[in-house]
């Protein structure tokens, strides 16, 4: 069985506190616990001490991040989490610098990662409905895929070692939720994939 951190990055919200997130990492801690599964949950409304969070990357062979997407991106707290954490764990926990050499500086850039063995899965959550991705004629994405719009949060994972899972995403989640559908998806998701 793994050993899974689940990092909820949801970043409260007035238009938005948070519910489908929590309900997804629940989701998450029921199912993976039930097949015998450990998990770790880290939320950015926690206290972050970045040698214990460093210690929860080394546990995990798993990392699941729950995250909302907020302006094409992670909310500002797990970006800040990132700056602290990641960074913090350049020395070799995540990964030994960048991975070049001083015989070939120019070359191997983002292969110092020591996770190699780990896995990570995003799971997001959006207010855009499925339709506008992965369709040319759709004005803001233009054709691009969910993964080409989160590259890079897989960019920061692989400079680590780490080996991307299939991406989860619930769709139009404030105009035209479909949460029922979402949870029975998801629940599929992680049952395919751990």
């Amino acid at each position: 069985m793994s050993n899974i951190l689940i990092i909820n990055a949801h970043q409260p919200y007035p238009f938005s506190e948070g519910k489908l997130n929590a309900t997804l990492v629940d989701k998450a801690i029921t199912l993976l616990e039930g097949k015998g599964h450990q998990t770790r949950v880290v939320t950015m409304q926690d206290e972050i001490d970045v040698p214990a969070q460093l210690d929860n990357f080394k546990w995990a062979d798993r990392v699941i991040i729950q995250s909302p997407v907020n302006w094409m991106s992670v909310p500002w707290s797990f970006k800040k989490y990132m700056d602290e954490v990641f960074t913090a764990g350049m020395g070799g926990e995540l990964c030994l610098f960048d991975g070049r050499s001083e015989e070939e500086p120019k070359k191997n850039y983002g292969t110092g990662g020591t996770q190699t063995e780990t896995k990570y899965m995003l799971s997001l959550t959006f207010n855009a409905p499925e339709e506008s991705f992965n369709d040319e004629s759709e004005y803001l994405f233009q054709g691009k895929s969910v993964d080409d719009l989160m590259f890079h949060m897989h960019a920061n994972f692989r400079f680590f070692g780490m080996q991307a899972l299939p991406t989860f995403a619930a769709y139009d989640v404030m105009k035209n939720a479909d949460i029922d559908n979402d949870l029975a998806r998801f629940e599929s998701h992680l049952t395919e994939h751990f």
